[in-house]
């Protein structure tokens, strides 16, 4: 490789990481990532005073300029919108596990849409890739004061929604294999005891496959969603405990066929929260990657 292209090579992890985070899409990403390649070889790099900072720029800057284009879009979304949930290796330690869970969680993108683009920009680049508030300021387009403000008003917005336990990986494999193996048998009571009285399930179906518009609330009524998923495919539905965005979750197949993904979130006794990507297009990489179909099924009708 030429050394501008051995350059680029090196530094695309970081800003794939900055436009994922940013637009919750690895499709999206990859775009943008593209662009921000093609800008770098038209440009007249010799004079470039850091080449990192540069590229980080122009990635924040395409991403900011996509995410206010794809907002617009997502308020015409049907039902809730949810990132688009990569498969991952499991990390090799707890103290890796707890920085992806941090910083690239499904839990975390979905929060971060309450953001704007430039607030969400600036609280990734300070708060997740550790920019120091210069080099945000150079990326945003913004003095030092503004970008500051920025951050501390986003992390007032987060901090009341952002989890405020940390269970340890393999406390929260448990539960999850727990919770896969009740749904396989059917098992309600298991179901509702591991589920807390007040946890919530939010899927996204993306208008392509049925479901909830608004998160199902309730233990007792999850539990009744995941037994009729098993009574109405019997012998149908397997469950694949794996790593999504840094984090343990689940994949569910139908006859097969990939039919969610599932995140969970546990206090460390009982789950709290299930996010649950059904849009057969943000399930298509993951299933393209394990050799499988996307299967698209109906919902079950919501418990009463």
């Amino acid at each position: 490789m030429n050394d501008p292209t051995s350059t680029f090579t090196r530094l695309r992890p970081r800003l794939q990481g900055i436009a994922y985070r940013m637009l919750g899409s690895t499709a999206e990403a990859e775009e943008v990532v593209q662009d921000a390649w093609l800008r770098w070889h038209e440009a007249e790099q010799e004079q470039l005073d850091s080449t990192e900072a540069w590229l980080v720029t122009i990635t924040t800057r395409l991403a900011i300029d996509r995410l206010r284009s794809a907002k617009v879009q997502r308020e015409h979304y049907i039902g809730t919108w949810l990132p688009e949930p990569m498969l991952s290796d499991s990390p090799v330690t707890p103290e890796q596990a707890l920085e992806r869970v941090d910083n690239v969680s499904v839990a975390f993108l979905a929060l971060l849409e309450r953001l704007t683009p430039e607030a969400r920009a600036a609280f990734l680049l300070r708060e997740v890739f550790d920019a120091d508030y210069d080099e945000v300021a150079e990326a945003l387009g913004k003095t030092e004061s503004a970008c500051r403000q920025l951050v501390h008003r986003a992390k007032a917005q987060l901090q009341d929604e952002r989890p405020r336990y940390i269970v340890p990986r393999e406390t929260q494999l448990r539960l999850l294999r727990g919770f896969a193996d009740a749904a396989t048998r059917g098992e309600f009571a298991a179901l509702k005891a591991m589920l807390a009285d007040d946890a919530q399930l939010i899927g996204d179906g993306g208008g392509k496959v049925p479901s909830f518009g608004v998160p199902l609330v309730g233990g007792q009524r999850i539990a009744q969603l995941y037994l009729a998923t098993g009574l109405r495919y019997p012998n149908a539905v397997r469950y694949e405990v794996v790593v999504l965005n840094g984090q343990w979750g689940l994949l569910r197949f139908v006859n097969g066929g990939l039919e969610s993904a599932q995140t969970l979130e546990t206090d460390g006794e009982r789950i709290v929260r299930i996010h649950a990507q059904r849009n057969p297009d943000k399930l298509a990489r993951i299933a393209a990657a394990l050799g499988r179909e996307v299967a698209v099924t109906n919902q079950p009708p919501q418990p009463s």
